[in-house]
């Protein structure tokens, strides 16, 4: 299990160990598998920080999330991309994003994913 999910919330764990388990199943062991439950963990947690936190509507984060087999290429990389710019801004406060009043939503979505990375390098 990927160190962000440990880092999260029980509920959070299940979801992907689930969803790798039942991949697993399917794919076999492997990156199809690991996309796959992280594919299901972004219906329900997004990424904050160093971990997953749950969001406040299921439903996929990004396009790649809401595919039934998610293949490779680009993701938020658990930033809630369809959340409202607000919630974006919360969030990006949270992690004391600099020039966040200013940002698009799209702007949002990539800061707090440098964030994000910065904040799990910075944990392991």
């Amino acid at each position: 299990m990927p160190s962000t999910i440990q880092r999260s919330p029980k509920k959070a764990q299940e979801t992907w160990s689930k969803a790798h388990d039942s991949a697993v199943e399917t794919y076999g062991e492997g990156e199809r598998a690991h996309r796959t439950a992280f594919a299901a963990l972004k219906h329900s947690f997004e990424k904050v920080g160093d971990h997953w936190e749950e969001k406040s509507r299921k439903g996929p984060s990004d396009s790649q999330a809401a595919k039934s087999t998610p293949k490779r290429g680009k993701t938020a990389e658990g930033v809630d991309a369809k959340a409202s710019k607000q919630h974006l801004y919360e969030v990006a406060k949270r992690l004391d994003v600099p020039g966040r009043s200013s940002m698009s939503k799209e702007e949002l979505v990539d800061a707090i994913k440098k964030a994000n990375r910065k904040a799990t390098a910075k944990s392991r």
